[in-house]
């Protein structure tokens, strides 16, 4: 069965980093890109980063752009998120997630995990 699973995540004050994990397993993982979302309390799920499985483009939303780095290797099956500057915004439950055509849209994506929390305090 198709698995990921979120790892990194914790308390910090803000303006601390944060590295967060995704380990991917069940399926051929160079098929397919792979997107961190993130969903606070009484809000919605929101991408924050994608990054395709052939050429390693990537995208960022505008409120992470500058400050959070998306990775993956190939060898490992794993995806990273390296968040620097963090605030209070960015509290959240963050999750990873697979699809063959990566976008903004919860709906693109096949497989996600099950969240880590990140507690930013101010």
């Amino acid at each position: 069965e198709a698995q990921l699973v979120e790892s990194g995540g914790g308390l910090v004050q803000a303006g601390d980093s944060l590295r967060l994990s995704c380990a991917a397993s069940g399926f051929t993982f160079t098929d397919y890109g792979i997107a961190w979302f993130r969903q606070a309390p009484g809000k919605q799920r929101e991408q924050v980063s994608y990054i395709n499985n052939k050429d390693g483009e990537t995208h960022y939303a505008d409120f992470v752009k500058g400050r959070f780095t998306i990775s993956r290797d190939n060898y490992k099956n794993t995806v990273y998120l390296h968040m620097n500057s963090l605030n209070s915004e960015d509290t959240a439950v963050y999750y990873c997630a697979a699809g063959f055509q990566s976008s903004r849209y919860l709906g693109d994506y096949r497989y996600w995990g099950q969240g880590t929390q990140v507690t930013v305090s101010s």
